[in-house]
């Protein structure tokens, strides 16, 4: 029961083959997931200056928006 018989060791190589097949499929594989990486990178080095200048016009109007906010108050209370 501890070990595993040939049938187990069979079916195990099966499934192997059949999932990655031969002949370097799980290298090309991994090439396709580099690329895509590599890809998906690039793509977020080019987001990178859109984000800051979105990031700084939230913060912008965030303080103006922290500067009427006392305005605001004043107006409501008398």
């Amino acid at each position: 029961m501890g070990t595993f018989s040939i049938w187990h060791w069979l079916i195990v190589l099966v499934v192997v083959l059949v999932l990655f097949g031969g002949r370097g499929k799980i290298s090309s594989l991994m090439g396709d997931f580099g690329k895509g990486l590599k890809s998906f990178k690039k793509s977020m080095k080019d987001d990178e200056p859109e984000a800051a200048e979105s990031a700084k016009q939230i913060k912008s109007e965030s303080v103006a928006e922290g500067e009427a906010a006392p305005e605001k108050d004043k107006a409501a209370s008398g």
